[in-house]
């Protein structure tokens, strides 16, 4: 897959959160619940980021050219970490919101209507977010992580909603509905930090995940017989691929061509586990 299939699979959150935002706006039209439009503002800034995730991905799939020799894949990470900000902006007018209504108790009107409509919107996205987690996987694409992680959250966010929304009928304890938003807003503000820590790692070149550089050394070992030693690995990542290099020992007396022929078959190794990466073996002498 390329960037093409990422930005097909943005087009699915793109016009599932533009039907349930214009969905929950006519709910909280009709029941005044700040919950309801703490959840219609959640997937607004969905919609948003969506939009701006797809102008990254395309820079990021840009091949690399002389201006930016390593790739145009930090675009990408770079646009996660706006997603974060955007993300934490959200959870401050929902804390807004949930305080204003703290202090003046309106009645709730319309409920049926508002436990419909927030039901439905947790049913949309889990398979939306299912089906934008499998293709993040594939294409190790760190907005598309961030976009699936967000649309879990709005699951959970809209169950619970539709939950306080039950519990308001039967109790008549209006105070639910600021409570749950209140809620909400904590889950908004946790999935901007999994999302900025995920960004902030990859556009300050922190190594890859320590389970992929034991598979890196474990690949490398199983080839101990073409070479005399290894050192210096270092990995990182930039959008959705890895960039791994270290310093292979060759014997001495090996032609540099049989040398760099052996080390081709570990760097096709490595890529077999890593479609993504980039992979830069410098050759020495053994000494």
């Amino acid at each position: 897959m390329t960037g093409v299939a990422r930005i097909q699979a943005l087009r699915v959150p793109l016009a599932s959160n533009a039907l349930l935002v214009g969905l929950k706006l006519v709910v909280w039209l009709f029941t005044g619940s700040v919950s309801v439009l703490s959840e219609a503002l959640h997937s607004g800034v969905d919609l948003v980021v969506t939009s701006l995730q797809l102008v990254s991905v395309r820079l990021a799939a840009r091949p690399a050219d002389a201006d930016h020799a390593y790739g145009h894949g930090k675009f990408e990470n770079i646009g996660a970490a706006f997603e974060a900000l955007l993300i934490l902006a959200t959870a401050g007018v929902v804390v807004a919101e949930a305080i204003q209504r703290i202090r003046s108790t309106t009645p709730i009107a319309h409920l049926d209507l508002g436990v419909g409509v927030m039901m439905l919107s947790a049913i949309v996205n889990v398979f939306v977010s299912r089906r934008l987690a499998h293709t993040a996987t594939i294409e190790q694409s760190p907005s598309l992580q961030a976009e699936a992680a967000q649309l879990r959250a709005d699951v959970w966010t809209a169950a619970a909603v539709a939950v306080a929304l039950i519990a308001i009928r039967f109790t008549n304890v209006w105070l639910i509905d600021p409570i749950i938003s209140l809620m909400i807003a904590g889950l908004i503000v946790k999935s901007a930090y999994d999302v900025s820590v995920r960004a902030l790692i990859d556009l300050t070149d922190g190594r890859l995940p320590p389970k992929d550089e034991v598979q890196i050394r474990t690949i490398i070992d199983r080839h101990h017989d073409l070479y005399a030693g290894y050192h210096k690995l270092r990995t990182r990542r930039s959008g959705g691929g890895e960039f791994i290099d270290f310093h292979l020992q060759m014997k001495g007396e090996m032609p540099l061509q049989q040398a760099h022929d052996l080390s081709d078959l570990i760097v096709v190794a490595i890529k077999d586990a890593f479609p993504r990466a980039h992979v830069l073996i410098h050759l020495e002498p053994d000494t």
